[in-house]
C-alpha cells in the first residue's frame, strides 16, 4: 500500500507528482529543487541550494517520522560537474557514517534554472 506525503514545510509538486511516496517501511521523495517553501525562492549559490534541497528533503521524511539517518540512497542532480565539490561540502553536513549511497550526474538543465536537485530513498 502506498501513501502520498504531503508537507507545506517544503515546496509543493510543480507538476503531477508526489513530494514524496511511503511504500511499506520506505520512503521514495521526488527530487527537490532548492526552493525555500516559506519564500518561493531559490538561492544563487551551489553551496545555498544544496542546503535548501535537503532541508526540503529532510522535511518530507520528518512528515512521516523518518529523519536523515533513514537515508539509504540519495541521487544528485547537478547542472555543473566542477560544482560537485561544493555540493559535497555542504552535503556532508548533513549526512552522517554510514553514509547512504549515491550517484551524483551532471544532467544539460534542471527546472526553474536550479544548480542542484536531490532526491532520497530511505527505509526504517
Amino acid at each position: 500500500m502506498k501513501k502520498q506525503i504531503i508537507t507545506s514545510d517544503a515546496p509543493g509538486a510543480i507538476g503531477p507528482y508526489s513530494q514524496g511516496i511511503k511504500f511499506g517501511d520506505m520512503i521514495i521523495t521526488s527530487g527537490q529543487l532548492p526552493i525555500d517553501p516559506s519564500t518561493k525562492e531559490m538561492p544563487k549559490d551551489i553551496k545555498s541550494q544544496t542546503k535548501v534541497s535537503l532541508k526540503n528533503v529532510k522535511a518530507i521524511l520528518e512528515e512521516e517520522g523518518y529523519s536523515l539517518s533513514d537515508v539509504v540512497k540519495t541521487t544528485v542532480y547537478l547542472d555543473d560537474i566542477t560544482e560537485f565539490s561544493l555540493m559535497n561540502e555542504v552535503y556532508a553536513e548533513f549526512f552522517e557514517k554510514p553514509f547512504p549511497a549515491r550517484s551524483a550526474f551532471e544532467v544539460a538543465k534542471l527546472p526553474l534554472g536550479a544548480k542542484v536537485e536531490i532526491e532520497v530513498i530511505a527505509s526504517k
